[in-house]
């Protein structure tokens, strides 16, 4: 990451609260996320979440989970698309949405090629048709960046998404029990991680690991779960 990248980097995140209050401000507190990207002007560096490469959190499981990469996939909140271009590239058929529209054009320009299906949806008004219908779910950062009713509701629909047995793949920032955190983002605890066993999940795995954001190292988890009921 360049020194410009980084700078501008820090600006966007700086802004990020400001601009989500502003769309509360106006009655559409789901609004932001479309703020962020519009502003941003086409500058990746201007969205606080866009790496311009998969989570490694992601790209790690991808590559270790030593498994034929077969069947649906969804990337939940896909925003500029890095996510879902990588499960794509290891096999699965992927469906992306994000309730920006301005961010699945922009993913469809950065990858004119893809095979991956990118669509507008919000997650806490999704297509009946999607209900139960995917073997893989990937949700990354998504419930992290909701508060409130939001966050709860964000919960309960993305377990709706997964088939019976399916796989449920939730990585976030991790936060104590004890500890608040201005936002956003809102890191999750631990035992909101494992919300998702009172919604018909078992997990399989739940690992501890840190990602390096500019000078600091932060908390994440990345926990696996199998749809049992």
């Amino acid at each position: 990451m360049s020194e410009d990248f980084a700078a501008r980097r820090k600006r966007a995140r700086e802004t990020t609260a400001s601009i989500r209050g502003e769309a509360e401000a106006r009655g559409e507190p789901l609004a932001w996320f479309d703020d962020v990207y519009r502003r941003a002007g086409g500058d990746t560096a201007m969205v606080p979440w866009a790496d311009e490469e998969a989570h490694p959190g992601l790209a790690e499981w991808i590559a270790r989970s030593g498994t034929i990469h077969e069947g649906r996939a969804l990337d939940v909140g896909c925003g500029l698309g890095d996510n879902a271009e990588a499960l794509s590239a290891a096999g699965y058929d992927v469906t992306a949405f994000d309730i920006s529209p301005i961010a699945i054009e922009w993913a469809g320009k950065r990858f004119p090629h893809t095979r991956v299906d990118y669509l507008v949806a919000s997650l806490l008004d999704l297509p009946a048709e999607w209900l139960g219908k995917f073997d893989l779910v990937n949700e990354t950062y998504t419930l992290q960046a909701l508060s409130g009713e939001a966050r709860t509701a964000a919960f309960s629909a993305t377990a709706s998404l997964v088939a019976p047995g399916g796989t449920l793949l939730v990585i976030g920032r991790v936060r104590d029990e004890n500890t608040e955190m201005a936002g956003p983002p809102w890191p999750l605890t631990r035992a909101e991680f494992m919300h998702f066993e009172t919604l018909g999940f078992t997990a399989r795995a739940f690992q501890s690991f840190t990602v390096l954001d500019g000078v600091n190292s932060v908390d994440h988890v990345r926990a696996v779960f199998e749809r049992t009921i």
